[in-house]
């Protein structure tokens, strides 16, 4: 554990951070202080900044640790360096607001002194806010059951959209479940992958009632997943790869491999995907970034998916079931763009 000071000078890349109260405890069950959390992010910052350089991010601020109050920071507080550069959007409500830019190792550890424990970039970039990146699929699992469920259905997830010929990128949400993105070129609006999300989650759970739900309902989700498709909007933010989690111990949302989902899935434990910070940093010096291609992979839904829409339709939808799911995609294909 770090000494207790009152404060100490860094030199990030020949930027100066001040770190107040480096010795301060973060997560209590595992004394997990707030020099830890700065130095898990710049030895992580090869890691996430490809992931969120280019994007307004709001900050999960935890300046008391992770069992006292915290909120999302939108806006950039105010004193930020002046090398931070600061991004200027309209809310979803016409609001004027200033988010932090996290583009290099020093924006990372000034953020953490700030007890940002959590990075949520947008779905776009900054420059082209209405054209989002991916689309993302977030796996909740309800009270009764746990990760080994969501591995499950984002088997399914991945085997619906290979029928329809794209590519999906997993992480750990570095809570209960899993996040399942799919990378976009840049060329699709927020409402068409709004739309598709929610026809994908809709066909899942017309598929597998029993163990998935569309609905944020809490009202019988005790047994089943829930595919949330509503973070695909404008203005809305998932947790960055490798960022960690206000959790009640250090956890990362942790990128994995499909093989690894599918060990879960097929042995029915899923220990292997509780990935701690140390963890994270000793899985990327073996394997690499595995959300890679997340920033690589360039894929379209538009003219791609009206046509694999159409087999779908015509072999009975992509689990063979009925057909309705698999119209309602076709629909939403045929809307111009």
């Amino acid at each position: 554990m770090t000494p207790a000071r009152d404060a100490i000078d860094l030199d990030v890349c020949g930027r100066h951070v001040r770190l107040s109260r480096p010795g301060k405890v973060l997560f209590p069950a595992a004394g997990f202080t707030k020099r830890d959390l700065v130095d898990y992010y710049l030895a992580a910052a090869p890691l996430i900044l490809p992931h969120v350089a280019g994007r307004a991010v709001t900050l999960a601020r935890f300046p008391d640790g992770v069992g006292a109050s915290w909120w999302f920071q939108t806006n950039c507080p105010r004193g930020q360096p002046e090398w931070l550069r600061v991004a200027e959007l309209r809310g979803t409500r016409g609001q004027r607001l200033r988010y932090c830019r996290i583009e290099e190792p020093a924006a990372l550890a000034w953020a953490a002194n700030l007890g940002a424990i959590e990075l949520h970039p947008l779905l776009a970039t900054v420059e082209r806010p209405d054209a989002p990146l991916s689309v993302v699929f977030d796996l909740d699992p309800g009270p009764d059951i746990g990760m080994v469920a969501c591995c499950r259905v984002a088997i399914a997830i991945r085997l619906l959209l290979a029928r329809l010929g794209l590519k999906a990128v997993p992480k750990t949400s570095g809570s209960a479940g899993l996040h399942v993105l799919v990378p976009l070129d840049g060329s699709e609006s927020f409402h068409r992958t709004h739309a598709f999300a929610r026809a994908v989650a809709e066909r899942l759970e017309a598929d597998a009632p029993e163990l998935v739900t569309s609905r944020l309902a809490r009202a019988g989700r005790e047994a089943r997943v829930l595919v949330d498709w509503r973070q695909n909007s404008a203005g809305l933010s998932t947790v960055a790869p490798y960022s960690l989690r206000g959790r009640a111990w250090p956890r990362v949302s942790a990128p994995v491999t499909w093989s690894e989902i599918e060990r879960a899935a097929e042995t029915g434990s899923a220990g292997h995907l509780d990935v701690g910070p140390a963890d994270a940093l000793a899985r990327a010096g073996r394997q690499g970034d595995l959300f890679g291609e997340a920033l690589t992979c360039r894929q379209r839904l538009g003219a791609r998916l009206l046509a694999c829409s159409l087999v779908m339709s015509a072999q009975g939808g992509p689990a063979g079931g009925e057909t309705s799911p698999g119209a309602s995609l076709l629909s939403w294909a045929r809307k111009p763009t």
